[in-house]
């Protein structure tokens, strides 16, 4: 959401000057795209990585404020929870040697902050959920000190009309009859930005779409949920489940989510803001003094900062993003379906898969989602979700076997014959450097070879611990998390690792 929030319920009630203000920013958007007012062409992307906090013992420390003072950066910001912080990385162009100075300063960033927040108890675990918290860590009382996060909460409350329930069937059951939104704060993410012209946005996002249930089962990290081993990947539906504002009625009149996949490919950026007002009532109706139709009227940039906020508390996993930078409007894709971690090398590993494959599938002449009905690309999220690694997707292959046709594939395969070269021929054409280029899709290859990633080292680290030392689940998953902790930060990716 991304802006300080401060309103009081008496300024939430003016629900109908909200919806015309939104009206009137969306549509202000439509002329803005029409006119072609966005910034030119700059192959920009930004990175935010979401941390987790926690003791030496691995388990969670709920003292975000301590740790941010302590820091002292306005480059890491407070989340939902106590026990989480973000980072922001700034904007850079793609190219030449910019994964690898993302990894310098990345790491160097996460170092000092690890060293400051020991100095006040805590340290920084990058990790899709910290695999030690409990349902006891995540009561309303551990939210964050911030407006906007008490504001959503009540809102989301209110909206749904009874608790939120968690029912989530994996390798276990997990099932809770009532949790706060703080349980969202669980999941951790990394977030990729990739900045497009008005032009492109439909092929990016479209393309970016199709690649999700890759993008998971390549990069699940997230396994064990309140004690309970679950998906490879738990947060999509942790997160679907903690922030959903439908009853059951409503669920059963087909009213979506506001943690949503989608329903269909889109021809604009116009299509996804119009989706987001025309499905999705709002709740954080908070107006600002801006007329956006004057000031463009004008000549000036509108902020559009009500559909701004609206669109920030709509969870797509590719979400559409309007921003204004040095005065010139721009469109990024926020790429939002990855898990933090395990290490920064793994995290350059995914964002050089993700930008260089984006790229290509973006620009062929017969493109991936006229081949990929959508209902198979939501199919091939959920599978990736659910089982990483060992996903099997549905995917357009082409040559004697598949005759261009849907073929169920392993990820695995998928990655290792089809989607990798496509990977190198992108990041070549974003004048990424050769050394760079195959250093971090080099450890995608191995994660395939050695079908390993966050998740499935997780997994079978506690699985041993259980087997070699009769340690009961609670033990052996604080063990596991302590180990985990000392391998990140080795810096070592995570198919490196010794599993137990």
């Amino acid at each position: 959401m991304g802006e300080k929030v401060v309103a009081t319920r008496a300024e939430l009630s003016d629900r109908q000057l909200y919806r015309r203000k939104l009206q009137l920013c969306l549509d202000v958007l439509e002329r803005m795209l029409r006119e072609e007012r966005f910034d030119r062409p700059k192959a920009m992307i930004g990175l935010e990585i979401e941390l987790n906090l926690a003791d030496e013992q691995g388990m969670p420390v709920l003292g975000n404020a301590q740790v941010l003072g302590s820091i002292a950066s306005s480059d890491f910001q407070t989340e939902l929870g106590q026990f989480n912080i973000e980072v922001n990385i700034a904007p850079r162009r793609l190219g030449g040697h910019v994964l690898e100075e993302l990894r310098e300063e990345i790491d160097t960033c996460l170092r000092y902050a690890d060293r400051k927040a020991a100095e006040v108890g805590a340290r920084i675990v990058m990790v899709g959920i910290l695999p030690t918290l409990d349902l006891d860590h995540t009561g309303i009382d551990a939210m964050s000190r911030n407006d906007r996060y008490t504001l959503l909460s009540d809102q989301i409350l209110a909206a749904r009309g009874e608790d939120i329930a968690l029912d989530i069937q994996g390798v276990e059951h997990l099932a809770v009859e009532s949790v706060s939104m703080v349980a969202e704060a669980a999941a951790t993410s990394l977030q990729l930005h990739l900045q497009v012209t008005p032009e492109r946005f439909a092929s990016v996002w479209n393309a970016a779409q199709a690649i999700c249930g890759v993008q998971l089962a390549l990069g699940a990290n997230a396994p064990f949920l309140f004690g309970r081993e679950l998906w490879r990947e738990t947060r999509p539906v942790l997160f679907q489940q903690a922030c959903d504002t439908r009853s059951a009625e409503l669920k059963a009149q087909g009213v979506r989510p506001i943690t949503w996949f989608g329903e269909r490919w889109v021809d604009s950026a116009h299509d996804l803001f119009a989706e987001n007002l025309k499905y999705f009532p709002a709740l954080l109706p908070i107006c600002d003094d801006e007329d956006p139709a004057k000031v463009y009227a004008s000549g000036g940039v509108p902020r559009l900062g009500e559909m701004r906020l609206h669109n920030g508390t709509i969870y797509r996993w590719n979400r559409p993003v309007y921003d204004v930078a040095d005065g010139v409007p721009h469109l990024r894709v926020e790429n939002r379906c990855l898990p933090a971690g395990p290490t920064v090398a793994d995290t350059l590993a995914n964002a050089a898969f993700y930008y260089g494959l984006v790229r290509v599938l973006a620009e062929q002449p017969r493109p991936i989602w006229t081949r990929l009905p959508f209902e198979k690309a939501d199919e091939n999220f959920q599978a990736g979700a659910r089982y990483g690694i060992d996903a099997v997707q549905y995917w357009p292959r082409g040559g004697r076997g598949g005759r261009g046709q849907l073929t169920p594939v392993a990820t695995t395969e998928l990655v290792l014959n089809d989607l990798l070269p496509l990977a190198h021929q992108g990041l070549d054409e974003w004048g990424v450097e050769p050394a760079d280029r195959d250093r971090y899709l080099g450890i995608i290859e191995q994660r395939c070879l050695r079908r390993t990633n966050g998740a499935a080292w997780q997994a079978a680290t506690v699985h041993r611990l259980r087997e070699n030392y009769g340690m009961d689940p609670q033990a052996a998953i604080a063990a596991m998390t302590r180990r985990y902790a000392e391998y990140m930060r080795t810096g070592e990716p995570v198919h490196t690792w010794p599993v137990g």
